[in-house]
């Protein structure tokens, strides 16, 4: 049997004297990709940055490869939440994902034999490579989050973490982006942990869903979790899971915040849920 490249086992966080989840089991085969559901403030940027080494756990265990997580591993892979760089960023793109190959992700880069082709390469892979000379600054959301998704892969991680990766695209970069994704964890057999507040756009690739509402969690299939009954147990209150052209809509869930897909909340935590 193949051993999983993540596995949390009995994990629970406490935050400002909140739990945010507590008895969190789960293990990620390679090449599966979990997404992860929940109403803002309910733990799943915490749980990303658990698994980084970046926020210690209140109770259980995190391991990567076997190995306990520790922080700058490289077999991570990590997009965080989009921020737009400002318009006066004068880094090229390909110099941002040079940042990631060189592993100078925070400062000047070192150049090693070989550098620049992996630069290429991953510019080539993430449809870069017309834009990889222009400013940072100056281009579109979604081309600034094809350069973050080509700097996660740099290291060619055995486990990819993306937090809100399709936030703020249009429908075509976000097809563009969730391809790409989809792409390397079918062709390395990259683990994918996917924090999403709208499962829609990667409902096709999705293997399993781990939802966390208010301290609660389910864990399984799409067609597992995505029920009216189950959302409506883990909500306490009444809510919907309706099926309209293609899409799934969850209706009535108390204290959601309405989604806008081009004016996102910058939350330190999460997103609102549809």
């Amino acid at each position: 049997m193949t051993e999983p490249v993540l596995q949390i086992a009995g994990a629970g966080l406490r935050l400002r004297g909140r739990d945010l989840w507590q008895g969190l089991d789960l293990s990620v085969a390679p090449g599966e990709l979990i997404a992860v559901l929940g109403p803002s403030g309910s733990g799943k940027t915490s749980l990303l940055r658990a698994i980084l080494g970046l926020q210690s756990l209140s109770a259980g265990d995190i391991r990567v490869n076997g190995r306990p997580v520790r922080q700058g591993n490289k077999r991570v892979g990590y997009i965080p939440q989009q921020r737009p760089f400002p318009l006066g960023t004068n880094m090229r793109g390909r110099d941002l994902v040079a940042l990631g190959v060189s592993g100078a992700r925070f400062g000047a880069p070192i150049p090693r034999r070989g550098d620049r082709a992996r630069t290429e390469a991953l510019l080539e892979a993430v449809g870069a490579s017309s834009f990889a000379n222009d400013p940072v600054g100056s281009l579109s959301g979604g081309e600034q989050q094809r350069l973050r998704v080509g700097q996660a892969l740099a290291d060619n991680p055995d486990l990819l973490l993306c937090d809100e990766p399709l936030s703020s695209l249009d429908l075509a970069n976000q097809r563009a982006v969730t391809r790409i994704i989809d792409r390397e964890r079918r062709d390395r057999a990259a683990g994918v942990v996917l924090v999403t507040h709208d499962v829609n756009p990667i409902l096709d690739i999705v293997d399993r869903i781990l939802y966390i509402v208010g301290g609660r969690f389910r864990l399984g299939t799409p067609e597992e979790v995505l029920r009216t009954d189950v959302l409506t147990d883990l909500y306490g209150a009444p809510v919907d899971v309706i099926r309209a052209a293609g899409r799934l809509l969850v209706v009535g869930i108390p204290d959601a915040e309405p989604h806008h897909p081009h004016h996102e909340h910058d939350h330190a935590d999460d997103q609102g849920v549809l």
